[in-house]
């Protein structure tokens, strides 16, 4: 059973006050670049870069980063089969130097932190940025790292068993974030 945690219109809002969040939080923007974690933050990258240039009249970085190669889960050990599915590569699109900016990662969902830990492993390998921050939509906890955004959306304290699936017009047709049960996929 899936349960509609934030609709269209208040995904809307929810980006909008990130976006607020960014501009308020980093006082140079022209040093400011956004840099979505595919699949899903990418495109809300791009969305909050259109609402930061849309409130302040700063065009920021945009960017992508692909974090395959850098996962700890899809090794295959004692050639077993893998864990988990493997992860599809995509290009990371990083067209502008990295050293003296904020790289703003943004991602859908944070959940153990593994997924952020790997995206700092990218990013490290095209530059050193002065500073990285984290943005996502939903911070459901259960973290497995020491990792802690720096602007979410939503805190969703969740079981193990629960799952959060975000839902965006460019991915899958409509703008929603949902909470599944344990059984639900």
């Amino acid at each position: 059973m899936a349960k509609v945690l934030l609709d269209a219109p208040a995904l809307g809002r929810t980006l909008s006050r990130i976006a607020h969040e960014l501009i308020e939080g980093n006082e140079d923007l022209d040093a400011l670049a956004l840099v979505g974690i595919h699949t899903r933050g990418v495109p809300i990258a791009h969305r909050l870069q259109a609402l930061v240039e849309e409130r302040s009249g700063h065009t920021v970085e945009l960017g992508a980063v692909d974090i395959t190669f850098h996962r700890d889960d899809v090794l295959v050990r004692s050639g077993a089969a893998p864990l988990h599915p493997q992860p599809l590569v995509r290009g990371t699109e990083l067209d502008f130097p990295l050293e003296g900016k904020t790289v703003v990662l943004v991602d859908d969902v944070l959940f153990t932190g593994r997924t952020i830990r790997a995206a700092i492993d990218a990013l490290l390998e095209y530059g050193r940025p002065a500073r990285v921050q984290l943005a996502v939509l939903v911070d459901r906890g259960h973290r497995e790292l020491p990792i802690r955004p720096d602007y979410v959306g939503k805190n969703i304290p969740t079981s193990l068993t629960e799952r959060v699936r975000v839902e965006l017009d460019e991915t899958d047709g409509g703008d929603q974030i949902l909470l599944l049960g344990g059984d639900s996929r």
